[in-house]
């Protein structure tokens, strides 16, 4: 890509964010000023104001970046190799089960060390 396309296509995008950005604002700003409004109103508005920056957003450089990471991420999901039902009961029972040695060895040495400093304080 050339410098002056890289130039266009930043200030192109530039404005894309600015109209993006007043989107959202409106949106912000319309949503409490027409607080006396129903708020199935305003939460069509919102919604409409939000599909409509999401479209413009989508358009930049960065918006197919992250619409290409979503898809990428998609991909990968699919490529995972899930555990069955029953590996997934005997992880957590064996997590179970060394959370509680866990906890009565750590409630062994609180008494331990609660016993002994009470011995050599002599309370």
């Amino acid at each position: 890509m050339t410098d002056k396309a890289r130039v266009l296509e930043t200030s192109g995008d530039t404005l894309k964010w600015v109209v993006v950005t007043v989107l959202v604002v409106t949106g912000i700003y319309g949503n409490s000023y027409f607080a006396d409004l129903s708020w199935l109103y305003r939460l069509l508005a919102l919604l409409g104001l939000s599909a409509i920056a999401v479209l413009v957003a989508a358009k930049t450089v960065r918006g197919q970046a992250f619409i290409a990471l979503g898809i990428e991420a998609k991909t990968e999901i699919r490529k995972v190799v899930w555990p069955t039902r029953e590996e997934t009961t005997q992880t957590t029972i064996i997590v179970v089960i060394a959370v509680l040695v866990l906890a009565l060895v750590l409630y062994a040495l609180d008494s331990s060390l609660s016993w002994l400093l009470k011995a050599l304080l002599g309370i």
